[in-house]
Protein backbone atom coordinates (compact mmCIF):
# COMPACT_ATOMS: atom_id res chain seq x y z
CA UNK A 1 0.00 0.00 0.00
CA UNK A 2 1.51 3.41 -0.39
CA UNK A 3 2.97 5.81 1.94
CA UNK A 4 1.20 8.41 3.89
CA UNK A 5 3.48 11.94 3.31
CA UNK A 6 3.38 14.69 4.95
CA UNK A 7 4.03 18.13 2.89
CA UNK A 8 4.94 21.55 4.90
CA UNK A 9 4.94 24.49 2.96
CA UNK A 10 6.48 27.55 3.71
CA UNK A 11 6.65 30.84 1.23
CA UNK A 12 5.81 28.51 -1.45
CA UNK A 13 8.98 26.54 -0.89
CA UNK A 14 8.22 22.75 0.62
CA UNK A 15 9.71 19.78 2.18
CA UNK A 16 8.18 16.30 2.83
CA UNK A 17 8.81 13.21 4.93
CA UNK A 18 7.04 10.03 5.41
CA UNK A 19 4.83 9.04 8.22
CA UNK A 20 5.56 5.93 8.16
CA UNK A 21 2.02 5.10 8.13
CA UNK A 22 0.48 3.36 5.62
CA UNK A 23 -3.30 3.37 3.43
CA UNK A 24 -5.26 1.89 0.70
CA UNK A 25 -5.84 5.31 -1.56
CA UNK A 26 -9.87 4.38 -1.74
CA UNK A 27 -9.85 4.80 2.03
CA UNK A 28 -8.08 8.49 1.91
CA UNK A 29 -10.13 11.62 2.06
CA UNK A 30 -7.80 14.16 0.33
CA UNK A 31 -10.43 16.77 1.14
CA UNK A 32 -9.93 16.14 4.98
CA UNK A 33 -6.65 14.80 4.56
CA UNK A 34 -7.15 11.95 7.02
CA UNK A 35 -7.99 8.81 6.65
CA UNK A 36 -12.35 8.07 6.36
CA UNK A 37 -13.95 6.01 8.87
CA UNK A 38 -14.02 5.68 12.32
CA UNK A 39 -12.53 2.13 12.43
CA UNK A 40 -9.42 1.26 14.70
CA UNK A 41 -7.06 1.84 11.41
CA UNK A 42 -8.63 5.11 10.95
CA UNK A 43 -8.55 6.80 14.89
CA UNK A 44 -4.96 5.32 14.82
CA UNK A 45 -3.53 6.39 11.63
CA UNK A 46 -5.03 9.94 11.78
CA UNK A 47 -4.44 10.40 15.62
CA UNK A 48 -0.57 10.20 14.49
CA UNK A 49 -1.18 12.48 11.81
CA UNK A 50 -2.63 15.24 14.15
CA UNK A 51 0.45 14.38 16.34
CA UNK A 52 2.76 15.08 13.25
CA UNK A 53 0.88 18.31 12.70
CA UNK A 54 1.45 19.13 16.58
CA UNK A 55 5.11 18.71 15.89
CA UNK A 56 5.35 20.77 13.01
CA UNK A 57 3.19 24.06 14.71
CA UNK A 58 5.87 23.53 18.03
CA UNK A 59 8.65 23.77 16.01
CA UNK A 60 7.34 26.48 13.97
CA UNK A 61 7.00 27.95 18.10
CA UNK A 62 10.88 27.38 19.32
CA UNK A 63 12.07 29.05 15.89
CA UNK A 64 10.11 32.42 16.65
CA UNK A 65 11.26 32.14 20.47
CA UNK A 66 14.65 31.76 19.33
CA UNK A 67 14.44 35.09 17.02
CA UNK A 68 15.28 32.71 13.88
CA UNK A 69 13.45 33.16 10.29
CA UNK A 70 10.39 30.93 9.76
CA UNK A 71 11.74 28.86 6.40
CA UNK A 72 11.19 25.63 4.86
CA UNK A 73 14.78 24.22 5.94
CA UNK A 74 14.93 26.01 9.22
CA UNK A 75 11.79 24.04 9.84
CA UNK A 76 12.82 21.18 8.77
CA UNK A 77 16.16 21.25 10.23
CA UNK A 78 14.54 21.81 13.43
CA UNK A 79 12.15 19.40 13.37
CA UNK A 80 14.71 16.53 12.41
CA UNK A 81 17.60 17.90 14.66
CA UNK A 82 19.36 17.96 11.66
CA UNK A 83 22.98 19.68 11.70
CA UNK A 84 22.70 22.65 9.14
CA UNK A 85 25.82 22.10 6.74
CA UNK A 86 28.38 24.15 7.52
CA UNK A 87 29.35 27.30 5.15
CA UNK A 88 32.84 27.99 5.29
CA UNK A 89 33.77 31.70 4.61
CA UNK A 90 36.43 31.66 2.09
CA UNK A 91 34.41 29.86 -0.46
CA UNK A 92 31.64 32.89 -0.40
CA UNK A 93 34.38 35.57 -0.25
CA UNK A 94 35.86 34.11 -3.15
CA UNK A 95 32.70 33.21 -5.19
CA UNK A 96 31.99 37.05 -4.31
CA UNK A 97 35.62 37.95 -6.10
CA UNK A 98 35.03 35.85 -9.18
CA UNK A 99 31.96 37.49 -9.83
CA UNK A 100 33.55 40.81 -9.48
CA UNK A 101 36.28 39.97 -11.64
CA UNK A 102 33.52 38.79 -14.43
CA UNK A 103 32.08 42.10 -14.04
CA UNK A 104 35.36 44.14 -14.35
CA UNK A 105 35.33 47.11 -17.23
CA UNK A 106 31.67 46.15 -17.10
CA UNK A 107 30.31 47.49 -13.82
CA UNK A 108 33.68 47.44 -11.52
CA UNK A 109 37.43 49.12 -11.80
CA UNK A 110 40.21 47.13 -12.14
CA UNK A 111 40.97 48.40 -8.74
CA UNK A 112 37.88 47.22 -6.86
CA UNK A 113 38.88 43.57 -7.63
CA UNK A 114 41.99 44.02 -6.55
CA UNK A 115 41.07 45.46 -3.27
CA UNK A 116 38.32 42.42 -2.66
CA UNK A 117 41.28 40.08 -3.52
CA UNK A 118 43.70 41.59 -1.16
CA UNK A 119 41.24 41.95 1.52
CA UNK A 120 40.26 37.86 1.28
CA UNK A 121 44.42 37.54 1.89
CA UNK A 122 44.63 39.80 4.47
CA UNK A 123 41.12 37.92 6.23
CA UNK A 124 43.38 33.99 5.78
CA UNK A 125 46.26 35.72 6.77
CA UNK A 126 44.37 36.92 9.94
CA UNK A 127 42.82 33.30 10.69
CA UNK A 128 46.21 31.54 10.41
CA UNK A 129 47.74 34.10 12.87
CA UNK A 130 44.90 34.20 15.58
CA UNK A 131 43.37 30.70 14.82
CA UNK A 132 45.95 28.69 13.15
CA UNK A 133 43.13 28.32 10.41
CA UNK A 134 42.72 28.77 6.45
CA UNK A 135 39.04 28.53 7.38
CA UNK A 136 36.03 29.27 9.47
CA UNK A 137 32.33 28.22 9.54
CA UNK A 138 30.19 31.66 9.08
CA UNK A 139 28.19 31.04 12.27
CA UNK A 140 31.50 31.17 14.06
CA UNK A 141 32.18 34.63 13.19
CA UNK A 142 31.74 37.42 16.33
CA UNK A 143 32.15 40.78 17.76
CA UNK A 144 35.71 39.33 18.91
CA UNK A 145 36.83 38.00 15.59
CA UNK A 146 36.00 41.76 13.66
CA UNK A 147 38.25 43.13 16.88
CA UNK A 148 40.37 40.84 16.54
CA UNK A 149 40.69 41.26 12.89
CA UNK A 150 40.76 45.08 12.85
CA UNK A 151 43.74 45.08 15.79
CA UNK A 152 45.82 42.77 13.63
CA UNK A 153 45.46 44.66 10.71
CA UNK A 154 46.12 47.36 12.18
CA UNK A 155 49.36 45.87 14.51
CA UNK A 156 50.86 42.87 12.76
CA UNK A 157 49.95 44.94 8.93
CA UNK A 158 50.75 47.97 10.02
CA UNK A 159 48.10 49.22 8.43
CA UNK A 160 46.32 52.94 9.14
CA UNK A 161 43.65 53.76 10.35
CA UNK A 162 41.60 54.47 6.85
CA UNK A 163 43.32 51.46 5.63
CA UNK A 164 42.43 49.19 8.11
CA UNK A 165 38.72 50.92 8.41
CA UNK A 166 38.58 50.11 4.33
CA UNK A 167 39.26 46.07 4.69
CA UNK A 168 36.94 46.00 7.43
CA UNK A 169 33.94 47.07 5.74
CA UNK A 170 35.12 45.04 3.11
CA UNK A 171 34.78 42.13 5.10
CA UNK A 172 31.49 43.53 6.31
CA UNK A 173 30.02 43.40 2.76
CA UNK A 174 30.68 39.73 2.83
CA UNK A 175 29.07 39.39 5.88
CA UNK A 176 25.84 41.07 4.98
CA UNK A 177 25.91 38.80 1.86
CA UNK A 178 25.19 35.80 4.27
CA UNK A 179 22.69 37.82 6.52
CA UNK A 180 20.93 38.55 3.17
CA UNK A 181 20.91 34.70 2.28
CA UNK A 182 19.41 33.40 5.98
CA UNK A 183 22.74 31.92 6.25
CA UNK A 184 23.32 33.72 9.53
CA UNK A 185 21.08 35.01 12.21
CA UNK A 186 22.83 38.00 13.51
CA UNK A 187 25.70 40.41 12.44
CA UNK A 188 28.99 40.28 14.43
CA UNK A 189 29.11 44.25 13.30
CA UNK A 190 26.19 44.89 15.97
CA UNK A 191 28.17 46.90 18.32
CA UNK A 192 30.97 48.04 16.01
CA UNK A 193 32.06 51.12 15.41
CA UNK A 194 35.02 52.43 13.40
CA UNK A 195 35.36 55.69 11.09
CA UNK A 196 37.31 57.45 8.75
CA UNK A 197 39.32 60.00 9.51
CA UNK A 198 40.29 63.11 7.95
CA UNK A 199 43.24 63.13 5.52
CA UNK A 200 44.88 66.70 4.58
CA UNK A 201 45.73 66.51 1.64
CA UNK A 202 48.72 67.83 0.38
CA UNK A 203 49.05 70.33 -2.56
CA UNK A 204 52.14 71.26 -4.95
CA UNK A 205 51.94 75.45 -5.00
CA UNK A 206 52.57 76.35 -9.16
CA UNK A 207 56.10 77.30 -8.10
CA UNK A 208 57.21 73.25 -6.98
CA UNK A 209 55.32 72.53 -10.62
CA UNK A 210 56.96 74.69 -12.85
CA UNK A 211 59.94 73.39 -11.36
CA UNK A 212 59.12 69.75 -12.56
CA UNK A 213 58.53 70.86 -15.61
CA UNK A 214 61.69 72.22 -16.26
CA UNK A 215 63.13 69.48 -14.78
CA UNK A 216 65.81 67.67 -17.04
CA UNK A 217 66.09 63.75 -16.41
CA UNK A 218 68.42 61.61 -18.21
CA UNK A 219 66.51 58.56 -18.86
CA UNK A 220 63.52 58.22 -21.24
CA UNK A 221 61.68 56.19 -18.31
CA UNK A 222 62.23 58.92 -15.66
CA UNK A 223 61.15 61.59 -18.27
CA UNK A 224 57.71 59.44 -18.77
CA UNK A 225 57.20 59.00 -14.99
CA UNK A 226 57.14 62.87 -14.73
CA UNK A 227 55.03 63.81 -17.80
CA UNK A 228 52.50 61.17 -16.75
CA UNK A 229 52.68 63.30 -13.34
CA UNK A 230 52.10 66.12 -14.49
CA UNK A 231 49.10 65.16 -16.40
CA UNK A 232 47.45 63.76 -13.40
CA UNK A 233 47.97 66.95 -11.55
CA UNK A 234 46.18 68.65 -14.30
CA UNK A 235 43.70 66.38 -14.80
CA UNK A 236 42.46 64.93 -11.49
CA UNK A 237 43.02 61.27 -13.29
CA UNK A 238 44.30 58.85 -10.86
CA UNK A 239 47.87 57.62 -11.11
CA UNK A 240 46.60 54.43 -11.25
CA UNK A 241 43.83 54.89 -13.25
CA UNK A 242 42.52 52.87 -16.21
CA UNK A 243 42.66 56.49 -18.39
CA UNK A 244 45.88 57.45 -17.48
CA UNK A 245 47.04 53.72 -18.72
CA UNK A 246 46.11 54.74 -21.82
CA UNK A 247 47.86 58.07 -21.79
CA UNK A 248 50.92 56.28 -20.79
CA UNK A 249 50.99 53.58 -23.46
CA UNK A 250 50.29 56.72 -26.37
CA UNK A 251 53.33 58.69 -24.73
CA UNK A 252 55.24 55.80 -24.72
CA UNK A 253 54.22 54.96 -28.64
Amino acid sequence: MPTIYTRVTVNAKRFEFSTNKYINPEKWSGEGTKVKGTNEEARTINSHLDYLKNQVLEVEKRLFKKDIKVTSENLKNELFGAAESKRMLVPIFQDHNNKIKELVSKEYAPGTLERYTTSLKHTIDFMQWKYNILDIDITKIDYAFVTDYEFWLRSVRTCANNTAVKYIKNFNKIIKFCLANDWLEKTPFANYKSKVKEVERVYLSEAEIQSIIEKDFKTERLSLVRDIFLFSCFTGLAYTGQKLNKVAHKLRN
